[in-house]
């Protein structure tokens, strides 16, 4: 059982316009979905969601309180509005805590700012990661430390913590690569040699003569 909670109410409400009227109030309309159960169309308050969500992040298991039961969740998809970035509708994953889930989870670079080799450019390629394990050792995120990179060696899947982790299988080829570092560009032949001293107007030149 999760320390985090997030109370819910089953959804009457159906089409458009009911749906358009619960968003007004900010209720956001929801699914729970299970393997082998009939999808679950439920509700939620905004804040509630907004409150766990960045508790939990976008990965960690919590539970929903629907009407006094407990059900362990993910959060399996957000969907947005392309433009006004509001929140339009939720799916959570039921969870069996004895079967393992596949899910993705954020990959974190940690001390991405105190890297010793400068200068230098960092370049991330892979930003999230797809993983299989049981419930409780679901990770927040994917980490690896990069103070320490160098131009020659990238960083690849194989130096996550979570590679190491007995308890995680990771779905993607070891040897790809994360990040790699590299010096920043030279500047072009001749660039800084030149000055940006004004070209002389005609009137300046008559006031020379």
């Amino acid at each position: 059982m999760s320390a985090l909670k997030l109370p819910i109410e089953k959804r009457a409400e159906v089409g458009k316009n009911a749906i358009k009227e619960l968003r007004k109030n900010s209720i956001i309309p929801a699914v729970i979905y299970g393997k082998g159960e009939e999808n679950l169309h439920v509700k939620v308050e905004l804040s509630e969601f907004l409150k766990v969500n960045r508790a939990a992040g976008i990965s960690a298991v919590f539970d929903l309180d629907l009407e006094g039961e407990t059900i362990p969740v993910i959060i399996k998809d957000v969907q947005r509005h392309p433009v006004k970035d509001q929140i339009l509708h939720i799916d959570f994953q039921k969870l069996n805590m004895h079967e393992k889930v596949r899910l993705t989870v954020p990959i974190t670079l940690l001390n991405r700012d105190n890297i010793k080799l400068q200068p230098s450019v960092l370049i991330q390629l892979l930003d999230q990661i797809e993983i299989e394990c049981l419930p409780a050792h679901i990770p927040s995120s994917a980490q690896v430390d990069v103070q320490d990179m160098d131009f020659s060696t990238p960083i690849t899947v194989k130096d996550l913590d979570i590679a190491s982790d007995e308890n995680i299988t990771v779905l993607r080829d070891l040897e790809d690569v994360v990040c790699t570092l590299s010096q920043p560009a030279a500047p072009a032949e001749g660039e800084e040699e030149e000055t940006d001293i004004p070209e002389a107007t005609e009137a300046s030149e008559s006031q020379m003569e």
